[in-house]
């Protein structure tokens, strides 16, 4: 039944595709890969002479290396990069970890603009799709002031696509295990004085399977697994002007629309029956760059999101009564989140002192926090402000050296405080400090040395400060911002011609790092300001075709956390060794072959519960049946390895894909 719809779904989709390409197969002759929109990219030195858009080793994911390891969802695709580790949560959303800072503190933006959820600062990663990007911009430790306030271990920077050319785009479908569909379209245009850029995509699957290794437990029985449906859509619109005077203005629109369900914990004790009716984000944005004189330039960027999402908690695994116990939301299974964000930013660039690129940046940005019950009662309101004065300046010291200076002053004006039953009243506004210095030396055309020392803080989130969690913690509006100082020394180059090198040595001091602290008050914790963490790190990458008809590339990340303020607390969800590689081979004319491995080793789940390291394999073929249009296969976890990122939720065991795509 499945193969049947299946087949009939990719042959409706072909049929299309072959009709498109008979009509336009002389543009699709000469199709590439999808180009930034360089006004979202943020970077502290620029775009690097090879094209890749960042300041620091393995920073770039594009697009083209997205299709390759068929990465549809952000965190898949961040994971091909060094120094990034994915996990699960207790709410079954993927996250992920930079160097060992979570989402928190190395957080999520699109074209520049931060789009993590107000409430706690955290993002599912699951619901980003790839579909219609042109390239991931990371930043590890050291990161432009561009970003603004919270970018203690970096940023993750989306960047979406502009198009070059009259009419360009993209069509492509596929289906896969656990009855996955998915779909995408992208298609702009560029008229010289003006440009358009419009994409959907769509992805719905039933659930997924799990290992046969996987041991049955009373909360989940093995095959399919339980509660794991998922449908994602996603809707993207760019429009820009561009006069002939080198100025850009281009807003964009984007709509997400989301719901899924949460698996259970396999332990009996932990699950949660959760469901999610529904998860959306709308979000509209305005970025523009206008020439003041000769010398100077503003950009600003505009920005208002809005983030809607509902999880109703049931009984038991049959999903039928809804779990009313307790106060506020959960006395009726039901809570219902309305969080708006809005603001901007300006920056002006001057080149007007002799070899010296100053930025000046201001930021401020309001977060709203709505809970309702089913009832629509008002469990509770919050609001905060964030302002933010920056400057960074790049000092050409001669032509193979730049000093790169910055600074910011960070500051949260606590503006509404209501919480149903909790007389809470308004504290004093919080204030952080940044400063930073980076040396970068570019030894040859072919390989840069780089020394940064970046000093970061993140200001606690609405949750850090006020969320009780369920009447087992003590609210703590007091908290102080986190701080790290991170070192980086490092080497990008080109050691041999085709070949690509990078490495890097990095360590961060983080103290004040907020940790929960148990037994304040009989049996309820706390958040305090009462974590000293130190994290040292290597990174090492190299790819290089070996022959003309072979790529081999691989990427090494040893990372070691110390936990100072509490050496017997363990430090969740980072493994000490990560190692990938992949092999790309083009045996023959139009046919590509993918090898993929990636090795973890062991990590604490908590601080009883060290989860085993696991090695996964996977494979892809990508045929071209004719110039643009192709079509790919693969399976993903080949060897069938049973194995988990967070204690009770295990992963998919081995599945299958198959796409078709058509490029023009």
């Amino acid at each position: 039944m499945i193969l049947r719809s299946a087949r009939n779904y990719l042959s409706g989709v072909i049929a299309t595709l072959l009709m498109v390409s008979g009509q336009s197969s002389s543009s699709a002759a000469d199709s590439s890969s999808a180009e930034p929109f360089t006004l979202g990219t943020i970077s502290v030195i620029g775009w690097l002479d090879d094209g890749d858009i960042g300041d620091q080793v393995a920073s770039t994911v594009t697009q083209e290396e997205m299709r390759r390891h068929n990465r549809d969802t952000v965190g898949d695709a961040l994971n091909l990069l060094s120094g990034v580790t994915i996990s699960t949560n207790s709410r079954n959303e993927k996250t992920i970890t930079l160097r060992g800072f979570d989402s928190r503190q190395a957080p999520l933006f699109i074209d520049g603009i931060p789009v993590y959820v107000p409430y706690d600062g955290y993002v599912d990663f699951n619901r980003f799709s790839t579909a219609d990007l042109a390239a991931i911009q990371v930043a590890k430790g050291f990161s432009s002031v561009s970003y603004g306030p919270n970018a203690l271990g970096g940023a993750i920077n989306l960047v979406s696509r502009k198009p070059v050319k009259e009419f360009e785009g993209d069509v492509s479908a596929g289906i896969g295990s656990g009855d996955e569909r998915e779909a995408s379209v992208n298609f702009g245009t560029n008229q010289g004085l003006w440009y358009l850029q419009a994409g959907a995509s769509y992805l719905q699957s039933d659930s997924f399977p799990l290992s046969d290794d996987f041991v049955p437990t009373a909360t989940e029985d093995g095959g399919q697994r339980n509660n794991a449906y998922r449908r994602d859509s996603k809707l993207s619109f760019k429009a820009g002007l561009t006069p002939d005077n080198g100025d850009e203005y281009a807003i964009s629109y984007y709509r997400q629309d989301g719901k899924k369900g949460q698996p259970p914990s396999t332990d009996p004790a932990r699950a949660r029956y959760w469901k999610w009716p529904f998860w959306d984000k709308e979000s509209l944005y305005f970025v523009s760059k206008t020439a003041l004189s000769k010398a100077e330039t503003v950009k600003v960027r505009l920005y208002h999101d809005s983030y809607d999402n509902e999880v109703d908690s049931y009984t038991n695994g049959t999903y039928t009564t809804l779990k009313t116990s307790g106060s506020g939301s959960v006395s009726t299974g039901r809570s219902i989140y309305h969080d708006r964000t809005f603001g901007g930013s300006i920056e002006l660039e001057s080149l007007r002192i002799k070899s010296n690129t100053l930025r000046l940046v201001s930021h401020y940005k309001v977060d709203k926090h709505k809970e309702l019950d089913a009832n629509d009662t008002l469990n509770a309101r919050f609001k905060d402000t964030l302002v933010s004065f920056s400057a960074e300046d790049n000092i050409r010291l001669d032509p193979s050296l730049i000093l790169s200076l910055g600074g910011s002053r960070h500051q949260m004006h606590p503006n509404t405080v209501f919480s149903l039953g909790n007389p809470y009243s308004l504290l004093d506004n919080k204030t952080a400090y940044d400063v930073q210095a980076g040396l970068f030396y570019d030894w040859s055309d072919a390989a840069r040395f780089y020394a940064t020392i970046a000093k970061k803080t993140r200001l606690p989130t609405l949750k850090d400060r006020y969320s009780q969690r369920l009447g087992t913690f003590i609210e703590n509006p007091a908290l102080r911002p986190e701080e790290s100082i991170n070192y980086e020394i490092g080497y990008q180059g080109k050691p041999w011609p085709g070949a690509k090198a990078e490495a890097a040595l990095f360590y961060s001091d983080i103290s004040d790092k907020i940790q929960s602290v148990a037994n304040v008050s009989g049996n309820r914790s706390q958040m305090q300001n009462v974590g000293e963490v130190h994290m040292t790190g290597v990174e090492l990458g190299v790819s290089s075709q070996i022959v003309s008809w072979l790529e081999l590339g691989s990427n090494y990340t040893y990372i070691k956390l110390k936990n100072i303020s509490a050496p017997t607390t363990k430090l969740t969800d980072v493994p000490r060794h990560k190692f990938t590689a992949f092999a790309l081979a083009r045996p023959v004319e139009r046919l590509e072959l993918v090898a993929f491995v990636e090795h973890n080793s062991s990590r604490w789940a908590s601080n009883t519960l060290e989860l085993s390291g696991f090695t996964t394999l996977d494979l892809k073929a990508d045929y071209e049946l004719i110039a643009g249009l192709k079509v790919a296969a693969g399976v993903t976890n080949v060897t069938d390895e049973n194995y988990t990122l967070a204690e009770g939720f295990p992963n998919p065991g081995r599945m299958w894909y198959a796409d078709i795509i058509y490029q023009f």
